[in-house]
């Protein structure tokens, strides 16, 4: 039984490799990968790729070549996140399962979807298939925790970041300064291009006129917004909603990135700490007590910090 268990962590750490891949193209689909096994080889993997075109299961099954094709009743397939069950762009990826005749399905994490929550694994069981579910699950609900925080809260993943001063202030006595290196603003422009829409408050807006794109990495620029009396939180959380953009990008200033934090709206905080002493300035945010440090890294003498949820 541990050798089992061993053998589908293995298989779905590829999953999870190959999904990873779909990172900028899928929004705002989540990111799936399938690996198919006979005989401890894989005979078939694919991922989905973009929005709109083949699943991860259908690209998997076409990898298979046709010498292959005599192994899928004793096969197993790997997936990352429950197969569909309903007729979208594309044709339910469990009924494809089916009618492929594999033995064996091992499935990282149910899919929270509405048209979807467990009817794919039901299909499954119904047709006699084997079915375990739960396989490197954290790691599998964390790969695709944006799309989950959007249909399950019905509101966009928030990323709330900003950079301060060695002494702690997000400016020189409130005139903006270089705080990020160029590598460290080339990360940043890296996060943007992976978020859906990116905000700062009418203040930051009106006072240094952000260019928000990603110019320094490649990939789309994410849709730009600005909070203010006008259009407040309320009304941005329902246009990312209406719009279908999972990942809200709040990077300042400090009133706008306070208030999210006052109003708990917030699932991951990106902190980068400057070398830069300025005395005095506009205080950075305190970092939310709920809040559990992920990971503390020194880049090109910056000091980065990722904070979670606790």
């Amino acid at each position: 039984m541990k050798e089992q268990e061993n053998i589908d962590k293995h298989f779905m750490r590829r999953c999870l490799q190959l999904a990873s891949n779909g990172l900028l193209t899928t929004r705002p689909n989540p990111m799936v990968g399938a690996v198919i096994v006979a005989d401890g080889r894989i005979i078939g993997e694919g991922y989905h790729v973009r929005c709109g075109e083949t699943h991860a299961e259908v690209n998997a099954f076409a990898a298979v070549t046709p010498t292959d094709e005599a192994l899928l009743p004793q096969a197993t397939i790997y997936v990352s996140l429950e197969p569909c069950a309903h007729q979208g762009r594309t044709p339910p990826c469990a009924d494809l399962i089916v009618r492929k005749g594999v033995r064996r399905v091992v499935v990282g994490c149910t899919d929270p979807f509405a048209k979807v929550q467990g009817r794919g694994i039901a299909i499954l069981r119904e047709a006699g298939i084997e079915v375990t579910v739960g396989v490197l699950e954290e790691e599998c609900r964390w790969l695709n925790r944006r799309f989950f925080t959007f249909h399950q809260l019905h509101r966009p993943y928030i990323i709330l970041k900003w950079a301060k001063t060695a002494d702690g202030f997000l400016d020189d006595h409130g005139k903006a300064t270089a705080i990020s290196t160029s590598y460290t603003r080339m990360l940043v422009h890296r996060l943007r291009a992976e978020c859906d829409a990116i905000l700062v408050g009418r203040v930051t807006r009106e006072r240094e006129h952000p260019r928000l794109d990603v110019r320094h990495w490649a990939g789309p620029s994410p849709v730009s917004m600005t909070l203010s009396h006008d259009h407040g939180m309320e009304a941005v959380m329902n246009e990312c909603v209406e719009r279908g953009l999972l990942t809200l990008l709040v990077e300042g200033g400090r009133l706008t990135l306070k208030s999210f934090i006052e109003a708990d709206l917030w699932d991951e905080v990106r902190v980068e700490t400057g070398t830069v002493v300025v005395g005095d300035g506009t205080e950075a945010p305190s970092i939310p007590e709920n809040a559990t440090l992920r990971s503390r890294e020194w880049q090109d003498g910056n000091l980065v910090e990722w904070y979670v949820r606790g």
